[in-house]
């Protein structure tokens, strides 16, 4: 164990994310994504939401700010979107990170998460709760 470090970062995520470079992609995939079928590594975070892992994931992740979207969201293809996003707007907001936000239907969204560095399965129970993030770099 470690001081400071979220307990829902386990080794296997926290090893994802120190290697991921600029520009890679990391899926926060909830519990309905076929995430196993899809290719790129996968993370289990079995039992955990994906809100309290976006927070604790943005404390050591910068998102790149040199793209026209750096998070971008499934879309349910409906006038009212998913209410879950709401709570991923207020992490994100606080974070202190320059978020360029884009939301994509579901099949375009899987083709993303193909491409993606990794591939985080949630337990997350919300319906189109799935986020992929777009890693940029650390300034000292």
């Amino acid at each position: 164990m470690l001081k400071n470090m979220p307990r829902v970062i386990s080794p296997d995520l926290m090893t994802v994310l120190m290697k991921m470079g600029h520009g890679d992609e990391i899926v926060l995939a909830d519990g309905n994504f076929p995430a196993d079928s899809f290719g790129p590594r996968v993370v289990r975070a079995d039992g955990l939401g994906i809100p309290e892992l976006l927070n604790a994931i943005l404390k050591f992740f910068p998102l790149d700010t040199f793209v026209d979207e750096n998070v971008i969201l499934m879309d349910n293809g409906k006038e009212k979107k998913p209410p879950i996003w709401e709570e991923y707007k207020k992490i994100l907001e606080a974070s202190g990170e320059k978020v360029k936000l884009k939301a994509v239907d579901r099949f375009e969204f899987y083709d993303l998460a193909k491409k993606a560095y990794c591939i985080v399965a949630t337990g997350e129970t919300a319906l189109y709760a799935n986020i992929i993030l777009k890693k940029g770099v650390v300034i000292v």
